[in-house]
């Protein structure tokens, strides 16, 4: 990528600060915001929105799965957004952004 190999033994941070990009997981949640905030401004009918309310009954055996909803709560509540918010695209776009290291 930027003429480093994993001989040169050089911390991760330390390239990532080089290249001036952030981290995988930062930009994981900037995704996942954005993507929520897509469905939200679409139509009612839209199968997003339908999964997005579905309910699926049954238990499972063991420590439940983290789900996609519940990461996205944190998310959310981690940037301080609300569900409301999400109706002006670009104000959303620039408070869900996890901007590059400059």
């Amino acid at each position: 990528m930027c003429g480093v190999t994993r001989k040169d033994k050089i911390r991760k941070n330390y390239v990532r600060g080089t290249v001036k990009a952030t981290e995988v997981s930062a930009k994981m949640q900037e995704r996942r915001i954005n993507w929520y905030g897509h469905v939200i401004r679409s139509e009612e009918d839209y199968i997003g929105n339908r999964v997005m309310e579905m309910h699926v009954d049954g238990r499972r055996r063991g420590r439940p799965k983290l789900r996609w909803r519940d990461r996205l709560k944190e998310d959310l509540e981690d940037k301080g957004l609300r569900r409301e918010g999400a109706m002006d695209r670009t104000r959303w776009k620039r408070l869900a952004r996890n901007s590059d290291l400059i």
